[in-house]
Order: structure tokens, then C-alpha cells, then sequence
């Protein structure tokens, strides 16, 4: 299986704002959190992407959500493009910004449980409880 990197090449639903990232493995994540629930109106799915590849041209802006994490927009259109940490500054952008990112196969959903009933998603892959989530952002934050 080759590991190469691919080059994924995406825009916001106007096409204001442009986007490259790297891929390393064509895996998408989801999150069921109430905040992803309520920017997009459903789940939030991200492409797994190399760190530090995200490359962003045009109007995009940035809420604060939280005390921790940004939420990416197009300013233009509105259209979401980005889940981000604070602290570090990692993005996780939208898969819908990239036609090679349809690809893609389910590998992880955060907030599992709070996944409403009317769109589970079908699937052998892990899937983690708000508790499960919690401990795994609270670790990672202890090794950083």
C-alpha cells in the first residue's frame, strides 16, 4: 500500500476561499459534539490530514467557540471550512471542501453516543463515547 502523501485541493461552496492539504491515508473522522452539531447542523467530518500542510487563500475567518477550539468559515459565503485547537493551532478541515476526500472511509467519530438516532453511521470503525473523547484530548493535552 503506498503511503505518499496526496495533495487534496478544495474551496468553499462561493469559491472565495481555496484550499490545499496533504492526505496521508484517505480516513475521514466525525463529531457528534453539541458545538459540530450546532455550526453544521448535523455531524462534523474532517480528512485526516498531515499536520502543518493546511494552506488557506481567500476571506476565511475564525470564531472562538471555546476557550480551546476555533470554528473556520468563509466570510464570504459562510460555508464551513475548518475545526481548529487554539493551543496549537491545528486545523482539521471539512471533508465536503474536497471532491478526493468522497474516497475516503469512516475511521473514528468523537461523541459517539451523542450521535442523534435519525443519522448513525454505518461502519466498522471506532467510535468513541463523550467520556472516551474527553480522556483522549485530556491526554493528549498532558503529553504536550
Amino acid at each position: 500500500m503506498d503511503n505518499t502523501p496526496r495533495t487534496l485541493h478544495g474551496r468553499c461552496l462561493c469559491g472565495a476561499v481555496r484550499l490545499t492539504v496533504q492526505m496521508q491515508s484517505a480516513s475521514l473522522q466525525a463529531c457528534h459534539c453539541d458545538m459540530c452539531r450546532q455550526h453544521t447542523s448535523g455531524m462534523f467530518i474532517s480528512v485526516d490530514t498531515v499536520p502543518g500542510t493546511l494552506q488557506v487563500d481567500g476571506p476565511a475567518q475564525s470564531y472562538a467557540s471555546s476557550d480551546w477550539a476555533e470554528r473556520g468559515f468563509c466570510g464570504v459565503c459562510g460555508s464551513t471550512l475548518w475545526y481548529g485547537t487554539r493551543e496549537d493551532g491545528m486545523r482539521h478541515p471539512a471533508a465536503g471542501l474536497f471532491k478526493e476526500a468522497g474516497d475516503g472511509r469512516m475511521a473514528l467519530e468523537f461523541f459517539a453516543d451523542k450521535c442523534p438516532q435519525g443519522y448513525a453511521l454505518a461502519g466498522d470503525h471506532r467510535r468513541l463515547s463523550t467520556d472516551e473523547t474527553i480522556a483522549l484530548f485530556a491526554d493528549e493535552g498532558d503529553a504536550q
